[in-house]
């Protein structure tokens, strides 16, 4: 049974690492330098990013993926991980609005919406795996 939800995660994290990846570095990089980049580092703090991503990953296969599963209903696990990135996204961006000085609305409303869709994607490529697998969970 743990090597089942290992392999849900094994897949969450590449899956969320490859989307990740290709916006911050193709799709979003000039929109967050023109921005924040009165914010950003030269090196990001790469312990942090982990931590973030280990734990996101953590939340999306508990509040998304595996009640997906468990209704055998990717609508229901799409649309809990979409729901779950807004509110993780929501976190992230609100707070900067109401601490940041000059925090950009623009990086709050997109970077919500990427939270959003790339949460979405990765449950499904998750959900995906979850069936795939030979042991659904009960």
């Amino acid at each position: 049974m743990m090597m089942y939800y290992l392999k849900l995660y094994a897949a969450a994290f590449v899956g969320f690492l490859a989307i990740d990846m290709v916006w911050l570095a193709f799709v979003a990089r000039g929109f967050y330098k023109k921005h924040l980049g009165f914010l950003l580092s030269d090196q990001p703090n790469w312990w942090a990013a982990i931590v973030f991503y280990l734990l996101f990953i953590a939340g999306l296969l508990v509040f998304a993926v595996v009640p997906g599963l468990q209704a055998v209903s990717l609508r229901k696990a799409i649309l809990l991980g979409a729901f779950f990135g807004l509110v993780t996204y929501a976190t992230y961006d609100l707070t900067n609005m109401a601490t940041v000085k000059n925090w950009p609305w623009i990086v709050t409303v997109v970077d919500m919406a990427w939270g959003t869709v790339l949460a979405a994607s990765v449950t499904a490529i998750a959900f995906g795996v979850g069936r795939w697998l030979p042991f659904p969970p009960s």
